[in-house]
C-alpha cells in the first residue's frame, strides 16, 4: 500500500515524468560535458580578464617608453643616459665608479 501512495504523490509523478528526466539529462550534459560547458566558459572568461590586465600593463609600459624616448631626443639627456648606463666617457676624461660598502654583493 505504501508504494502506491508514493507513486501517487504529485512530486514523484513530476520527477519521474519522461520529459522532466530528459530535460534533466540535457541540462546536466550541457552544464558538464558539452564542448561549451560552464567550465569552459569560466576558463575562457578568466583568460580574457588576464589578457585585459596584460593589455593595460603593456599600454602603461608603452606610454612610459614613449615618454623616455621623447626625453632622449634632447642631446644632454641622451649623454647623461649613455654615461650613467654604459659608462661612456669623453676623450681625455677619467671616470671613477664609487660603490658604497652596503651596495656591494657578497
Amino acid at each position: 500500500m505504501k508504494l502506491s501512495k508514493v507513486k501517487n504523490n504529485k512530486w514523484v509523478k513530476r520527477l519521474t515524468n519522461k520529459y522532466f528526466l530528459i530535460l534533466l539529462v540535457f541540462a546536466a550534459w550541457m552544464f558538464y560535458f558539452d564542448a561549451n560547458s560552464f567550465f569552459v566558459h569560466k576558463e575562457l572568461s578568466d583568460d580574457i580578464k588576464e589578457l585585459e590586465n596584460n593589455k593595460e600593463y603593456f599600454q602603461k609600459e608603452i606610454n612610459h617608453d614613449k615618454e623616455f624616448i621623447e626625453k632622449l631626443k634632447d642631446e644632454n639627456e641622451m649623454e647623461k643616459f649613455a654615461r650613467e648606463t654604459y659608462y661612456l666617457k669623453k676623450e681625455n676624461e677619467e671616470i671613477f665608479i664609487i660603490e658604497h660598502q652596503d651596495s656591494l654583493k657578497d
